[in-house]
C-alpha cells in the first residue's frame, strides 16, 4: 500500500508514529504537507499537484488536518475522494467535526446522551437560555476552540452573561453547555478505528483545573469502556461520517454524554496511557480497507431513474407491527430491507422471518414512489423528510 499522510507538521508525534507504523508493515508512506497541494478542477478528470507537480499514484490517504487550515484542508482530501482514493476520513466527517455546534446538531436526532447545550445570538436571549439547561454553573464554549482554549466555566448567570457578551462583542460564537458536576475535572477519550474502540483512556484535571485536556496538565490512565460507552463511541463516529476518530465523554450520573468528536485525535496521550499500538490499528484498518473498500452509496451507487435508498421507519400503531418482513409486502412493491435498525441494535440482511416492532428503522432499496406511499399522510405533512432518499439518479449503462 502507498500511503500519504497530510500534515503540516511532520516531526510531530502522531504524524511520526503512523509513518514508522506504515514503514514497519511493509508499506510506502510518505507525508504530505497540506498547504503544499493545488487542486485542478477539470470536466471528467480531478487531478492535484503537489509542491507545483502532478502527484504520483497514492492507495489511500490519511488527512491530519489541523483546525486553522479546516477549508483548504477538506477541499485537499475531498479531491482525493474525487479521484477514487481511499480517504481514511472524509472531508465531510472532518468539516463536521470542527464546528461544535454542528457536531451537537447532527448528533442529536439520535438517541445517544449529550449534555444540554443552547445557542443564542441575541443578548436578551443569555437568560432565558440559562434557564432553560437548569441555570448556573454553565460551560461557555467557542465553537472552534480546541485543546480546552476558549472553554470557561461561569458560575452564576451574571458572569455567565458578562463572558458571553464579551466574547460576542469580539464577534465569537459560544455554546452555552449545562455543567456535568459529577464528571467536573475528567471525562473519557475513546479512540475508535472503524467499529471498534482500540483504546480508551481517562483524563483528570489536576488541581483546581476544570479542564482535563492533556495539553492543560491533565493526568491521564488507561480505562476498560463498557457496552454503554463503547457502543456511544462507535454509534458517534459513524453518525458524523468519520472513521478514525477520537471521542470524547463526561462520566455522568446517566451514562456516557457526548463533548466532542475529534477526526484528528493525537496519538501521544492515549498510546502512553494505553500501552497499546494505537497508530499500528490505524494503519492496518487502513491496509484492509484499500484490499476490500467499503462502498459509499451516497456518492458512487448510480441507479435507474426512481430507484434510491431510503429510510423507513414503523410507528406505534403501524399496521407492519407485528408482521414479518416476508408479510410486510415490502418484497411485492420492489421493496428491499438491507438493514434494520432496533434501538441500539443494528441488524444487516435481515431475515425475512423476523417480525417487525414498533420504532423500527429499515433501510430499504427499490422504487422510492412506492416508499413514499408508506408513509401516512399526516406524518408526511409534519416530517416531510421521514423517507429521505440518499441516492437517486439514471443509470449510465
Amino acid at each position: 500500500m502507498k500511503l500519504a499522510i497530510l500534515s503540516c507538521s511532520p516531526n510531530c508525534y502522531s504524524t511520526s508514529r503512523l509513518k514508522d507504523a506504515a514503514l514497519q508493515r511493509g508499506h510506502d508512506a510518505k507525508v504530505l504537507h497540506t498547504l503544499r497541494f493545488g487542486i485542478d478542477v477539470a470536466q471528467g478528470d480531478p487531478d492535484l499537484c503537489f509542491r507545483g507537480k502532478p502527484l504520483s499514484h497514492y492507495d489511500a490517504v490519511l488527512p491530519r488536518i489541523g483546525s486553522s487550515i479546516t477549508y483548504f484542508g477538506t477541499a485537499v482530501v475531498r479531491q482525493f475522494e474525487q479521484m477514487d482514493v481511499f480517504c481514511a476520513n472524509s472531508s465531510n466527517g472532518i468539516a463536521n467535526s470542527r464546528d461544535k455546534l454542528r457536531s451537537l446538531q447532527i448528533l442529536s436526532r439520535h438517541h445517544l446522551g449529550l449534555p444540554e447545550t443552547t445557542f443564542v445570538r441575541d443578548r436578551t436571549d443569555v437568560i432565558p437560555a440559562i434557564e432553560r439547561i437548569g441555570g448556573a454553573p454553565v460551560i461557555i464554549k467557542l465553537l472552534e476552540g480546541t485543546q480546552g482554549v476558549g472553554v470557561i466555566l461561569a458560575d452564576t448567570v451574571k458572569v455567565a452573561e458578562a463572558i458571553i457578551e464579551t466574547l460576542q462583542s469580539a464577534r465569537q460564537n459560544v455554546l452555552i453547555q449545562k455543567f456535568v458536576q459529577e464528571s467536573r475535572g475528567r471525562d473519557i477519550r475513546a479512540f475508535v478505528v472503524g467499529d471498534q474502540v482500540v483504546g480508551a483512556m481517562r483524563r483528570v484535571a489536576q488541581g483546581n483545573e476544570f479542564r482535563s485536556n492533556v495539553h492543560r496538565g491533565g493526568r491521564t490512565e488507561r480505562v476498560e469502556l463498557d457496552e454503554n460507552y463503547r457502543e456511544t463511541a462507535i454509534r458517534a463516529a459513524q453518525i458524523m461520517g468519520l472513521r478514525i476518530a477520537g471521542v470524547d465523554m463526561l462520566e455522568s450520573d446517566q451514562g456516557p454524554k457526548i463533548m466532542e468528536v475529534n477526526s484528528s485525535p493525537g496519538l501521544e496521550g492515549i498510546e502512553g496511557a494505553t500501552g497499546l499500538d494505537i497508530a499500528g490499528a490505524v494503519i492496518d484498518y487502513i491496509a484492509a480497507q484499500v484490499d476490500f473498500p467499503e462502498l459509499d452509496v451516497r456518492q458512487r451507487l448510480t441507479v435507474s431513474r426512481g430507484y434510491g435508498v431510503a429510510e423507513l421507519s414503523i410507528p406505534v400503531g403501524s399496521e407492519y407491527v407485528g408482521r414479518t418482513i416476508a408479510d410486510s409486502g415490502l418484497k411485492e412493491r420492489d421493496i428491499n430491507v438491507l438493514t434494520l435498525n432496533r434501538g441500539t441494535s443494528v441488524i444487516p440482511n435481515p431475515k425475512s422471518s423476523r417480525q417487525l416492532e414498533p420504532g423500527d428503522r429499515l433501510l430499504c432499496f427499490g422504487k422510492l414512489e412506492a416508499m413514499r406511499d408508506l408513509i401516512p399522510e399526516r406524518t408526511r405533512k409534519a416530517r416531510r423528510l421521514k423517507v429521505q432518499p440518499l441516492v437517486e439518479g439514471e443509470s449510465t449503462s
